[in-house]
């Protein structure tokens, strides 16, 4: 039994590396600061779950105890200004750590270095392979922008191409680049588990330009998109510019923008040579894959974590997707909160302002989409792929979620969802409508019915809450029996 420590558990390649090396003869570990934030993971149960900070050195004794490899999928790029300083500390604590536990291997995710000086970025994800190969064997990964749904890169062209029909660019959108599917990455890490320290190896697919990765997605997309260069941008100001365009905040658009100031590209012959199984995937293969999972509903994990403490309800918009996201808590079992949500639509209708609901299939069946009059097929059942109204069944998992695709006519793909998470002795229902825009009309779509979501998706999740109660005393009645 080989024990593995992974670290970003709850990051973009953590979370999906995670599920991968799970096996026979595998023990997983996945070092968290807050337990919480993976608890909805479908693999949360089948791994330890170790508490620490690897800034602070928190727990890390604990975590390595056994270790046979770790991995570290860490970074403070988010973290401000001093990023760089804590980069540099988190990694002496964990090598320190690694090597005190007889760590066997370590196996980091860094990025490819530039042939001249790199940007600050850059430098610094060098500085944490040396670090940590100073003191304990590695495999150091060096990749470029890493493709795949929800991933960074992947995103900030998605919405750079799907929001602007003509883009005015600096020269070095003509710099190279070489991208990576994430299934690619993750292949790379998964393997390099059963070998030893290997040092550097860059990794990645064929040499491409930002411009081209930006045409590409518009051909896969059908968008007309014209791109004109203009004398020189500061990259800090144009990182601002995508961060304004896009949900991509600053502090990962600076880095990006940065890295492709020079370009960007190594010799993989190394990889070819270590890991002959795995085979990169074309850009444009990854872009398909990555657009498919979107449109699909069924990304893995996202460059941005999942919602946290915060309000009731909130819109982000990210990766492509508008969300609206309300939770109540209600005093009733999840079985009862799932029998609320999943018995909407048909001759139910729809709970809160069913009256707006009518209007729009009305309208929707006046521009040629299937409105209302589907109905559903069976009052309470409900299973994946049937029709419900002018949704489509995308995911039924009693009693934890549902997931319905519409099928009305709209600028961009829609989805409404419900959750439900024990909390309290109650069950916290979470509601969340999603919106992948097409184009500029598709997002001035969105935002202009936003002020209506307000009123109508709130009156829905009170309504819904209300029916769960409801249905939860009915439960316990039923299951009393008559008295005697």
């Amino acid at each position: 039994m080989t024990k593995i420590l992974v670290t970003g558990a709850t990051g973009y390649v953590g979370g999906r590396l995670v599920p991968r090396l799970l096996g026979a003869e595998r023990e997983v570990v996945a070092l968290v600061r807050d337990p919480r934030r993976i608890a909805g993971r479908p693999w949360a149960g089948a791994v330890q779950l170790a508490t620490g900070n690897v800034l602070t050195g928190e727990g890390l004794d604990t975590a390595l105890r056994d270790v046979d490899t770790a991995y570290y999928l860490v970074h403070a790029m988010s973290a401000g200004k001093d990023f760089a300083a804590r980069d540099r500390m988190a990694a002496r604590r964990f090598g320190e750590a690694a090597h005190a536990a007889g760590v066997r291997h370590v196996i980091y995710l860094g990025g490819i270095q530039p042939e001249g000086s790199a940007s600050e970025h850059l430098t610094s994800r060098a500085e944490v392979g040396q670090i940590l190969a100073a003191v304990v064997p590695t495999t150091e990964f060096r990749a470029g922008p890493v493709i795949g749904s929800g991933s960074a890169s992947f995103e900030m062209v998605r919405y750079l191409t799907e929001r602007l029909p003509l883009i005015l660019a600096p020269s070095w959108i003509d710099h190279e680049v070489q991208p990576i599917a994430i299934r690619d990455v993750l292949s790379y890490l998964v393997e390099a588990c059963a070998l030893p320290g290997m040092g550097v190896v860059n990794i990645g697919c064929e040499r491409i330009t930002f411009r081209r990765m930006i045409e590409t997605y518009a051909e896969l997309r059908r968008l007309r998109r014209w791109i004109f260069t203009v004398p020189a941008l500061v990259p800090r100001l144009a990182a601002r510019g995508i961060g304004a365009l896009t949900p991509i905040p600053n502090a990962l658009a600076v880095p990006i923008v940065q890295g492709m100031v020079q370009s960007l590209v190594a010799d993989p012959t190394r990889a070819r040579q270590l890991f002959p199984r795995v085979t990169p995937i074309s850009y444009r293969t990854a872009v398909v894959l990555a657009l498919e999972r979107v449109q699909q509903g069924e990304i893995e994990t996202r460059w941005s974590g999942a919602l946290g403490q915060g309000p009731t309800w909130e819109l982000v918009d990210r990766e492509g997707l508008a969300r609206e996201t309300r939770s109540r808590l209600v005093t009733a079992p999840a079985a009862a909160v799932f029998r609320a949500f999943s018995g909407i639509g048909g001759d139910r209708g729809w709970p809160g302002w069913e009256w707006a609901w009518i209007v729009r299939g009305a309208i929707d069946r006046m521009v040629g989409g299937p409105g209302l009059r589907r109905g559903r097929r069976h009052p309470d059942e409900i299973l994946p792929g049937e029709a419900l109204d002018f949704w489509r069944v995308e995911v039924a998992e009693p009693p934890r979620l549902l997931r319905l695709r519409a099928e009305m006519r709209l600028p961009g793909r829609a989805w409404l969802q419900w959750e439900t998470f024990p909390e309290n002795g109650g069950t916290r229902l979470v509601q969340t409508a999603l919106f992948a825009p097409n184009g500029l009309i598709g997002t001035l779509y969105w935002y202009g019915l936003y002020p209506f979501h307000q009123f109508i998706f709130s009156a829905m999740v009170d309504a819904l809450a209300r029916r769960a109660e409801h249905l939860a005393a009915d439960m316990v009645r039923e299951a009393s029996g008559p008295r005697a």
